[in-house]
């Protein structure tokens, strides 16, 4: 009889550690079902808001300058109407409206009519679209208003505003006029000499020896900027032509063509010059 009961509490002590064991088992995995399910779901995060750009102003530009306007804004651009798009053209409609603002979509397109300025012959071939192609026009939703904030009860007073001491900025040197032309535009400041840019695109066609579509409508644009300014009687336009001459006779020798741009800066140059007298 003793050593049946030896050999069977050993036995009984084996099955209540393994029930205890499952039972603690079963209890841990239930906890943690029950943390699982009441974990909270994630936030979604809000989306960015695209970038907006704002329509410059071009109406009344002659066309040569309304095309760098619009580039450095951001935008493409392109020609409607029977008068087609020569430098010296005039902007009387553009379309996206001046100040609308739209969805940055990498190179909105404006369109623009131009009226002939009778007092250039229209010369050349017109460039009636941008070098790039034009995107969407996309307008943004109107933004919601947000709502005023709580008053509080008891408003501190203000700290007093720092006094800004405003950096002297140097004037752009004047540059005079050769001759003045009714209705012309100024020539702006913020924009390098016409002898500069003339020096400038010399050079620049020394690095870059090839005539793609890129590189010469790059030249083009150059071009009519300086012949249209000097024709303006912006400041120093004769020499600039001189340099333009002599960059176009370069173009002529390493990309085969330049002989029309080189006639249309000679043609300007006795304008200006007689002009000039």
């Amino acid at each position: 009889m003793a050593p049946r009961l030896a050999a069977v509490v050993p036995r009984s002590l084996v099955l209540a550690v393994l029930l205890v064991l499952l039972l603690g088992t079963a209890t841990f995995t239930y906890a943690a079902q029950q943390r699982i399910a009441t974990a909270k779901p994630a936030t979604a995060t809000k989306p960015v808001a695209p970038p907006l750009l704002v329509v410059p102003n071009v109406s009344g530009q002659a066309y040569v300058f309304a095309k760098g306007t619009l580039q450095d804004a951001g935008f493409a651009w392109r020609v409607e109407g029977s008068v087609r798009g020569y430098a010296a053209n005039t902007v009387v409609e553009q379309r996206p409206a001046a100040g609308r603002r739209v969805v940055d979509t990498g190179a909105p397109l404006v369109v623009v009519r131009l009226a002939a300025n009778k007092r250039y012959a229209q010369d050349g071939e017109p460039e009636n679209s941008s070098p790039y192609p034009g995107t969407e026009i996309r307008y943004p939703n109107a933004p919601a208003k947000p709502k005023p904030a709580p008053k509080p009860k008891a408003a501190p007073k203000p700290a007093p505003k720092p006094v800004k001491v405003k950096a002297a900025q140097a004037k752009p040197a004047a540059r005079p006029p050769a001759f003045h032309v009714p209705g012309a535009r100024k020539e702006p400041l913020d924009e390098i000499p016409l002898p500069k840019r003339a020096a400038r695109l010399e050079r620049w066609l020394a690095r870059h020896p090839h005539p793609t579509n890129a590189n010469v409508r790059y030249w083009l644009y150059q071009n009519a900027w300086i012949a249209t300014g000097a024709r303006f009687g912006w400041w120093h336009g004769a020499q600039a032509l001189r340099l333009l001459v002599r960059a176009d006779t370069k173009a002529e020798h390493v990309w085969g063509i330049g002989a029309r741009s080189r006639a249309v800066a000679k043609r300007a140059l006795v304008y200006v010059e007689a002009r000039s007298k």
